[in-house]
């Protein structure tokens, strides 16, 4: 009896884990800055285990039959916490944070009984010093081994909805058991059996009907059909499609729409490649749709491509799905591209390659995961894998909506030694929008001739001509330079500015 309930410690502690790292991965997901959101998450989390602790000492009798109606209601809630916030998020929208703390301080009250409950009910069974010290052990242990099953294989294999609920049965089989261990000291025995199973049933149904309850969640998030769907170990992917229109969705956020791309790829990857006809190796860092690869791979001059990519999933989505292998032209099968699935800060550091085009193309800076990749720090590993006459392009967000943003990043490449030239395009799925080339030295623009014989196709693009692409440099008063602070690893002000800028244009 007693290693069973040992045993169930290490199953309670797992399920408690997995339900609060659940929450704080959804919230980052749907509003992103995972540092605010895992942070305010788990404090709540923890809070609410004490008080679950505290309460703990008014349940005196029938402990044994408590424990069990406190592992089903933890399983119920719990296990359909992530299908009842992405339904909330979706459906209701505002109360979605109030709804989120209230299911993270239920589900850490009833973890925050468990344990005070199973050590009571082995007290009889163990010393107070063999007590303490074995409970806490399987706790801690159970905790070790979500935290390394979770990203690694559960919410990429299973997915929030699936993993949530299998926790949850996880929760009612500890129940289960329990009723079979104490069969002979349960007064309610049957009644309490009634619930187990009933509890038991309802999540079984509810994890074969996971993927329907997902789907039926997206389709009010996404105005279009979904035509693919899937979470990684670093984000959720979701392209969708309405008559020849494709979109890619990042974590809830538009990256590209298939109508109009060509001109943020364009603006992009011509401007600066066009002044280098000597150019012959490229680095691509981002950009896993092989968009930006597409219109590099248009110059014959250009021996290699380099694209480095966090996520495999986003490569192999875009090297196998025909509608997105005919977008990128093939390029990511081109025998011309290398691709490397790494984080690229890593990547920077044990490199020593050099690049004469470098095109830095990640999602905007909308947490501190992803706004390291605009620091200085960042920056000084680039200018490293530079070639000595090469140049670097840094997509930066919107000059026009998100003004000092984006003269953040020209600071902080400004503060690396590089000389910069910023440019804008209107990408009607996203307004105004900035890109930054730097250098060593000055940029010079290519002298319209100039451009007309490097760009490919005779000097024919769908968006960019010679004639046009000086006024891409120039910027109206109302996008024109602010003050802003430098980026840094210790202050990630970019962030900061971002969320600031952003939160008044969605309002």
């Amino acid at each position: 009896m007693r290693h069973a309930l040992l045993f169930s410690v290490f199953v309670i502690a797992s399920c408690g884990l997995a339900y609060e790292l659940i929450a704080g991965a959804l919230s980052s997901y749907l509003l992103g800055d995972s540092v605010t959101q895992f942070s305010t998450v788990i404090g709540t989390y923890l809070f609410a285990m004490g008080a679950g602790s505290w309460l703990s000492k008014y349940i005196t009798r029938d402990l044994v039959g408590r424990f069990i109606q406190i592992e089903l209601m933890v399983g119920l809630l719990g296990g359909f916490s992530a299908i009842a916030l992405f339904l909330v998020f979706t459906w209701l929208g505002g109360p979605f944070k109030l709804i989120l703390y209230l299911v993270v301080f239920g589900v850490g009250v009833l973890v925050g009984l468990e344990i005070p409950l199973v050590m009571r009910i082995l007290k009889r069974e163990l010393a107070f010093k063999d007590l303490v010290s074995q409970v806490l052990t399987f706790d801690y242990l159970g905790a070790l081994a979500v935290s390394i099953l979770f990203p690694l294989v559960l919410a990429p294999q299973l997915g929030m909805v699936r993993t949530g609920l299998l926790f949850g049965l996880l929760n009612v089989a500890v129940a289960l058991w329990a009723l079979q261990l104490f069969r002979d000291q349960l007064p309610a025995r049957r009644w309490l059996a009634v619930q187990s199973w009933a509890v038991f049933a309802t999540l079984v149904g509810g994890f074969a009907g996971a993927g329907q309850l997902t789907t039926l969640a997206e389709a009010h998030v996404y105005a279009d059909e979904i035509v693919h769907a899937e979470t990684t170990p670093y984000q959720r992917i979701v392209v969708t499609r309405w008559r020849d229109d494709l979109r890619l969705f990042l974590n809830n956020n538009l990256q590209f729409s298939s109508h109009d791309e060509y001109r943020y790829h364009e603006a992009l990857v011509h401007p600066g490649l066009a002044s280098l006809p000597g150019a012959r190796r490229v680095l691509v860092l981002g950009g896993g749709d092989g968009l930006a690869v597409r219109e590099i791979l248009k110059y014959p001059n250009v021996a290699s491509v380099t694209l480095v990519d966090l996520d495999p999933a986003m490569t192999s989505l875009f090297s196998t799905a025909p509608a997105l292998v005919a977008l990128n032209g093939g390029a990511l099968k081109s025998e011309r591209v290398t691709v490397v699935n790494a984080d690229a800060l890593q990547w920077l550091e044990e490199s020593r390659e050099y690049f004469d085009f470098i095109v830095v193309d990640f999602p905007d800076p909308a947490n501190f995961a992803l706004g390291k990749l605009y620091t200085s720090a960042f920056y000084r590993l680039l200018e490293k894998r530079l070639s000595a006459r090469g140049l670097i392009v840094v997509q930066s967000t919107s000059p026009l909506y998100a003004r000092q943003s984006f003269w953040c990043v020209v600071a902080t490449l400004e503060d690396v030694g590089l000389q910069t030239a910023p440019y804008h395009a209107l990408v009607p799925s996203f307004g105004e929008w900035g890109f930054i080339i730097a250098g060593r030295q000055p940029f010079s623009l290519a002298a319209p001739d100039d451009f007309r014989r490097a760009l490919p196709s005779g000097g024919k693009a769908r968006f960019l001509t010679a004639e046009t692409l000086p006024d891409l440099f120039r910027f109206p008063a109302d996008m024109g330079r602010i003050p802003a602070e430098v980026n840094r690893l210790n202050n990630q002000v970019l962030v900061r500015y971002f969320e600031a800028e952003w939160r008044k244009v969605i309002r």
